[in-house]
């Protein structure tokens, strides 16, 4: 072995070392700058030995401290069969169930010596499995149905507290150790804060915000967003320790992050101290938990009390009921959104809940407030639960002063423009129709246009676009590519202060975001445009239909419907945007600016041309989009409901019935994923 190669390893090591102590042990014994420096070396190092040995398998930096921060793009998520099924607990809200679930096991157990449990938080999160052989992390998947989950190991490697190599020389071969993966508080809520910055809505909490992380498909992105990771499970064959708290030392050694919250706990009255001492406690914890989860330590007994089919008798779990607290209401105001939608906002005097205080929660729209027949004065219910955004629950209708109540009436015009309101049809909400003129509507279209998942010009956020709508730079977002530094050099918002005078470094680094966003492909631009109703997906697959934006603007219904995804509202509402002169000067101007209006990707063949297909179910060697993109790439149309212009539907496992029973009665051919196989031969 070469000098470079003992070094690469050498260095791994040492910052394998750095990880653990950092964020298993919470005992960091260098800087966060000292730790960059010895990864960017390591970078350097690894480099360098590739270029010596070009024929280097990339198992050798499959588990290099260097591949946390992501990169491989997953087309879809490969399905996966557990080793060992993952079954759920059985939950209650009871503690007088708690009690009965102890005293039965120990009645079944009573042979037995003693009895110990083990009490563990219950952490609100996405479940995970992951695999170890000789030490390395091979796999990592999600609960799923418990019996088959998803792949995701190359997104689980970025998160720095799931070792990618054990430590020491004693773990057997082959083990698997499961927890959950969370999204901390602190983490959350600065990624929220940016959401919000790039005009996107916030994500309701962390339990769903992590579990979407985890699915991204850019590992680079689930990187950023600093995820963590708490084991709690350890399965081998290989292990003759039987004692389950035991065993979570044994891994914590070998680099696991084993969470310290756990207790070995002798009888109920134990088991009820830990359960209260952490309904209160979790108020302080950087994470969110739900409740507490109670274990029999010793797993040689968990056979003899068995399971049922879905889960185990030797464990279960008792969820916390949802955090509540009273308040006076104070007011209702409304804020308008981007397209117009009006929501009504409750203040409320201020009050602590789940360890912060809170004055403001949503009342949903119209209906939510009559049905709650809220009044001014009220008494009102707010909870949380494992929600970071409060809600508002109920009214304590006996602390109400019928006397004064008095009905609250939905107002009718908008509160910021005046224009007179408008219900939305099959909706429950009102909007602003004013969508040209209304200040609040045209800031949030401004912010749309500009963030990340759309036109990304990552240097001009919220308060930069302050500053242009107050000193009357842009009006439509074509006037975004005709600014100059003379426009920007010395700009602020009216009441800003000096500091946040955007410089010359700042103009220039702005100046060239905005020139490389007209790199942006047509999907994203027709997502910035920031259409009614037509999200990421929406845009993707219209401009993927319909190729260029003058075949969008001039279909009618009828041929939007046949869009895959796109129903009779988003139709709708598309039909009725670029009905609108303004809309259709907007775009030629953009055009003027030289963003892309033509998707950019070509048919490689004809092989389909003239074909419909509807894909439905799933399959083997494709995702459901996959086979959508070969259909394009090969001239065929993807459409999304069964009807006579079909041509063939392409049938995978778990095919939705109806679609089948339709096809049938229309004569429409229904073929597998191996005759879609042999049609692209046969065409060839």
């Amino acid at each position: 072995m070469n000098q470079l190669y003992n070094q690469i390893l050498s260095l791994r090591k040492e910052l394998n070392q750095h990880n653990y102590n950092y964020y298993v042990l919470d005992a960091p014994t260098i800087t966060d700058t000292e730790f960059d420096f010895k990864l960017k070396e390591l970078e350097r190092l690894e480099k360098a030995y590739k270029e010596e040995n070009p024929s280097v398998s990339e198992d050798f930096f499959a588990h290099s401290p260097t591949q946390r921060v992501g990169g491989q793009i997953n087309k879809a998520f490969k399905q996966v069969k557990h080793t060992r099924p993952m079954l759920s607990l059985a939950n209650t809200y009871s503690k007088g169930e708690i009690i009965d679930f102890v005293q039965r096991a120990e009645k079944l157990l009573d042979s037995f010596a003693e009895k110990e449990w083990i009490c563990e938080l219950k952490y609100d999160g996405l479940s995970v499995s992951l695999t170890y052989k000789n030490g390395l992390l091979v796999r990592a998947l999600t609960r799923g149905n418990g019996l088959v989950g998803d792949d995701i190991t190359q997104n689980v490697k970025t998160i720095r507290s799931v070792p990618l190599q054990l430590l020491g020389n004693d773990y057997p071969s082959e083990l698997e150790m499961r927890g959950e993966i969370i999204f901390p508080l602190e983490a959350f809520n600065a990624f929220n804060k940016k959401r919000m910055e790039e005009g996107d809505e916030p994500m309701a909490n962390p339990r769903n915000a992590a579990s979407g992380s985890i699915k991204l498909l850019d590992s680079k992105e689930v990187a950023k967003r600093h995820l963590e990771c708490y084991l709690y499970f350890l399965l081998s064959d290989d292990i003759s320790e039987t004692k389950h708290y035991s065993r979570l030392q044994m891994a914590k050694k070998w680099g696991f992050n084993v969470p310290p919250y756990m207790a070995i706990c002798h009888g109920i009255e134990q088991i009820m101290d830990f359960i209260n001492y952490w309904d209160t406690a979790r108020q302080e914890l950087n994470f969110n938990i739900d409740g507490i989860v109670i274990k029999l330590n010793d797993t040689s007994l968990w056979d003899t009390l068995g399971s049922t089919a879905k889960s185990p008798r030797w464990a279960t779990a008792y969820k916390f009921k949802a955090q509540r607290a009273e308040s006076k209401l104070t007011s209702i105001e409304y804020q308008v959104g981007r397209t117009g939608i009006v929501t009504p906002v409750a203040n409320f005097e201020p009050v602590e809940l789940g360890g912060t205080i809170v004055k403001r929660a949503s009342l949903n729209n119209a209906n939510f407030m009559e049905k709650l027949d809220i009044r001014k004065g009220d008494w009102i219910y707010i909870e949380k639960g494992g929600e970071i955004i409060p809600k508002i629950v109920g009214i304590n209708k006996e602390k109400r002063d019928n006397s004064i109540s008095q009905e609250f009436h939905y107002i009718s015009t908008c509160p910021i423009c005046s224009t007179p309101l408008v219900k939305e049809e099959s909706e429950a909400g009102y909007y602003c129709p004013n969508y040209l003129h209304c200040p609040p509507q045209i800031y949030g279209r401004f912010l749309h246009f500009v963030s990340k998942k759309a036109m990304d010009i990552d240097t001009l956020g919220s308060e930069r676009v302050k500053y242009l709508l107050d000193n009357n730079l842009v009006k439509d977002f074509a006037d975004i590519y005709s600014l100059t530094e003379t426009d920007l050099i010395g700009l602020s918002a009216a009441d800003a202060d000096k500091k946040n005078t955007i410089q010359e470094k700042g103009a220039a680094n702005l100046l060239n975001a905005i020139d490389q966003s007209k790199n942006q492909p047509f999907e994203r631009v027709l997502y910035a445009l920031g259409i009614r109703y037509v999200g990421e997906v929406g845009a993707r697959n219209l401009a993927r239909y319909f190729k260029n934006i003058d075949n969008l603007i001039n279909a009618n219904l009828i041929e939007l419907t046949e869009v895959n995804d796109v129903g009779q509202r988003i139709a709708q509402s598309i039909v009725d945007y670029f009905s609108k002169s303004e809309n259709i000067t907007l775009i030629q101007k953009l055009k003027t600016k030289n963003l892309q209006f033509v998707i950019k990707e070509q048919s490689t063949t004809y092989l389909l041309a003239g074909k419909s297909f509807v894909v439905s179910g799933t399959f083997e060697s494709f995702s459901r989009d996959g086979i959508k993109k070969i259909i394009e790439d090969n001239g065929g149309r993807n459409v999304s409901a069964v009807s006579s212009k079909v041509d063939y539907l392409v049938a995978g496992a778990k095919m939705g019935s109806e679609k089948e029973k339709k096809a049938k009665q229309l004569n429409i051919k229904i073929i597998s994923e191996q005759d879609f196989k042999d049609l692209l031969n046969e065409k060839e």
